[in-house]
């Protein structure tokens, strides 16, 4: 009887001790195919891009997140498997992590799915700003540097204009459908990293949190 007590001591200081968000488990999303019809006319969209810094904790429908996505990085030619965003030699060294309330995912244009990274909410370090916590969602763009050609400042300078052009169809896509967004790199990167899991070839270059305005 004593030994059988210390057997389910044991199995529930095991299950006492393991990490928080061990107790549930993220299922990839399913994103929805771009409503290409939807939206503001490109001029427009221009016009209306800027910087907000104001963000509701309203979420984004699944439409609106597909759509985002799709307009940042997404694959808009099947047959080649080439994106809405140019990369250096075709690299598309750059990966779109989603930070929102329920958990960390990362954005795979392939499959049109978000694919679970970790179950914990991590927007308070998207940025050192107050305004990220609040954001329905926060983008992380991240450098595969395995990907890319292994010279420093090439790959540093290409992962930041590729990141670049990513942040952009973000800000164009955010003006047309009357989202607040701003880019950051006021971000304390080492510690983000960490509470990625990224590996040693992954880089941190940006971060841009999306939502509805105050």
């Amino acid at each position: 009887m004593k030994r059988l007590i210390f057997v389910f001591a044991i199995i529930f200081l095991s299950l006492s001790v393991l990490p928080a968000h061990a107790a549930k488990e993220l299922k990839p999303i399913e994103l929805k195919p771009p409503r290409l019809s939807e939206g503001k006319l490109l001029m427009e969209a221009l016009k209306e891009r800027r910087s907000e810094r104001s963000f509701s904790p309203r979420p984004l429908s699944i439409e609106v997140l597909s759509d985002l996505l799709w307009a940042a990085d997404g694959i808009n030619r099947p047959d080649s498997g080439k994106r809405t965003a140019p990369s250096a030699k075709n690299w598309q060294e750059i990966d779109i992590y989603v930070a929102m309330e329920q958990g960390l995912y990362l954005y795979n244009a392939v499959m049109n799915t978000l694919d679970p990274v970790i179950a914990e909410d991590i927007r308070a370090d998207v940025g050192l700003q107050g305004f990220t916590e609040t954001a329905p969602v926060g983008l992380i763009f991240v450098t595969d540097l395995s990907k890319m050609s292994g010279e420093p400042d090439i790959d540093d300078f290409y992962s930041a204009v590729d990141t670049g052009f990513i942040s952009q169809n973000v800000y164009l896509y955010c003006a047309s459908e009357g989202l607040s967004t701003v880019v950051l790199g006021w971000v304390n990167r080492d510690k983000l990293a960490e509470r990625m899991g990224l590996a040693d070839s992954q880089k941190i270059v940006l971060t841009q949190p999306v939502g509805y305005s105050e």
